[in-house]
């Protein structure tokens, strides 16, 4: 298949490039970098012709409400109508486990709205929702940190999560492109229960990251509060295979 991948260049999209490229696909990395801008639809018309499917593993360069919404909405709109119009089969859409339950969580209210778009636009789709990346552990800090009495804190909720690696992200978006539309959402997990804090405390200190982790009921994760199990998938959840733990050995 021909499966152009949006945002190809990134933490996701490279991988899934790569994977399908080794399992015999024509995968076109598509980004600002290329010349595919979904936000003025520059560049979406020869790039998508010919193509199968369309993976949008792209992420709004501004992490304000505002800024995410105006990226994935309009992006989205464009890219759905290119779609139609190149006669692409179907649109694979990455998106977050837990996103509809984390109201005052701006920037992913703004991936309800993509995952809206596409569910009501016609098109044959798949989305697939995953928990946190291995890596993003310090994107998570760093929306976190305060000042403390002896530096800088991290202070999260202790809510549970259930973080994935991006390989299996990768692998789980290459299945779904391969199995053609599925029309619902799929929900992708690691395999490995765990503590929000311990998760972000681990990620740091394989980055070398001073920064002290504290448990504070009252704090939010991106501006949402936590009451426990708002980050965890449903019942039928696909489970990656890469153990955090074993991930974080391979840093140190």
């Amino acid at each position: 298949m021909r499966v152009v991948v949006v945002g190809g260049a990134g933490r996701i999209g490279a991988r899934l490039v790569a994977l399908l490229a080794r399992s015999g696909h024509e995968a076109v990395a598509a980004s600002r970098r290329t010349g595919v801008d979904v936000l003025t639809g520059a560049g979406l018309a020869p790039t998508l012709r010919g193509a199968d499917a369309v993976v949008d593993v792209s992420r709004s360069p501004s992490m304000v409400p505002a800024d995410a919404r105006v990226f994935f909405v309009a992006g989205t709109r464009a890219l759905l109508a290119a779609e139609e119009d190149a006669g692409v089969g179907h649109h694979v859409l990455l998106s977050v486990v837990g996103a509809r339950r984390l109201e005052g969580a701006g920037f992913l209210e703004a991936k309800v709205a993509q995952e809206d778009l596409v569910a009501v636009s016609g098109r044959p789709f798949t989305i697939l929702a995953a928990t946190q990346f291995f890596g993003f552990a310090p994107g998570i800090a760093d929306a976190s940190t305060r000042d403390g009495p002896s530096g800088p804190e991290v202070r999260l909720p202790d809510a549970a999560d259930q973080p994935v690696a991006e390989d299996d992200v990768a692998a789980e978006l290459a299945r779904a492109v391969e199995a053609g539309p599925a029309g619902t959402t799929v929900e992708l997990a690691g395999p490995d229960r765990m503590r929000l804090p311990a998760f972000v405390a681990a990620g740091l200190a394989a980055a070398g990251d001073p920064r002290r982790v504290v448990v504070d009921p009252a704090a939010t994760y991106f501006g949402a509060p936590l009451a426990g199990d708002e980050l965890l998938p449903g019942p039928g959840a696909r489970l990656g295979s890469v153990h955090h733990a074993a991930w974080i050995a391979a840093r140190r």
